[in-house]
C-alpha cells in the first residue's frame, strides 16, 4: 500500500456540516479545534483553493514558507502540518486518498489569466475574485488579506530550473483529504472554475465539504 495514502471511514450522516460547493463559488466556515474537515473531489481532477485564518485573530494565517520548511517538502501529503505565520500548527493531514497537493501555485487571478492565456481571458472567473467576495463576510478583511493558498487535488511540480508545471490526473471521483484542526480556523474555499490549464482537467466540477466533531475518548 502506498504509504502516502490513508483512508478513514467516516459516516457523512454524522457530520455536523455538509455542503456541496459548485465550481466558481466559495465556502466560508469555522472549523473548531479537534474537528475533522474533509474535502471531497466529487467528480475528479478538481482544484480546491483554500485560505486559512486563526478564527480569533485573522492576522495569523496559513504560511507557505513555514509549512514547507517544517516538512522539507513542497507538496502537502499525509502527516503534513499546515503552519501559520506564527509557526503554529493550524491543521494536520490525517487521511488522504489522493496523495499530493500543491502549495506553490497561488490562486488564479484576472491579471494572471491575461498574462498566461492572452487578454481575452482577463475577465473569466478567478479564485482571487471569489476570495475577495467572501472577505465582505469577514469583519476587517479585504483583498490585502489574501495570502498564498493551498490547492487541494492539484499537483504543481517544481522543475530543475525553478519552473512550475501542472501535473494532470492525480485525483479521481470521490477522493478526499481529511484535516484535523489544531486551533479554531476560518476556512475560506474557492472552488476553482479555471478552464485554461489542467488543474481542473478543463472541466470544473463541485467539491463537498464535511465537518465532524472531535472523536470522544
Amino acid at each position: 500500500m502506498n504509504p502516502k495514502l490513508k483512508a478513514v471511514e467516516r459516516d457523512p450522516a454524522e457530520a455536523v456540516c455538509s455542503a456541496v460547493v459548485k465550481a466558481g463559488t466559495g465556502w466560508l466556515h469555522e472549523v473548531r479545534a479537534g474537528q475533522i474537515l474533509r474535502i471531497v473531489d466529487l467528480c475528479g481532477n478538481q482544484s480546491a483553493d483554500v485560505l486559512l485564518y486563526n478564527a480569533h485573530d485573522t492576522a495569523e494565517r496559513y504560511n507557505v514558507n513555514n509549512t514547507i520548511a517544517a516538512q522539507r517538502s513542497t507538496l502537502i501529503e499525509l502527516g503534513t502540518e499546515l503552519r501559520s505565520n506564527d509557526d503554529n500548527v493550524m491543521f494536520t493531514v490525517v487521511a488522504d486518498t489522493c496523495g499530493e497537493h500543491d502549495t506553490l501555485g497561488s490562486g488564479c487571478s484576472a491579471e494572471g489569466n491575461a498574462i498566461r492565456y492572452t487578454d481575452r481571458t482577463r475577465f473569466m472567473h478567478s479564485c482571487r475574485d471569489t476570495f475577495v467576495r467572501h472577505f465582505s463576510d469577514m469583519p476587517g478583511m479585504s483583498k490585502r488579506d489574501q495570502t498564498c493558498n493551498l490547492n487541494f487535488f492539484t499537483k504543481v511540480q517544481l522543475g530543475t530550473t525553478g519552473s512550475l508545471e501542472f501535473v494532470d490526473g492525480i485525483s479521481g471521483p470521490g477522493k478526499y483529504v481529511d484535516l484535523e484542526a489544531k486551533m479554531d480556523v476560518l476556512v475560506l474555499l474557492s472552488n476553482c472554475a479555471q478552464l485554461n490549464n489542467p488543474c481542473n482537467d478543463y472541466n470544473p466540477t463541485p467539491v463537498q465539504m464535511l465537518i465532524w466533531d472531535a472523536e470522544k475518548g
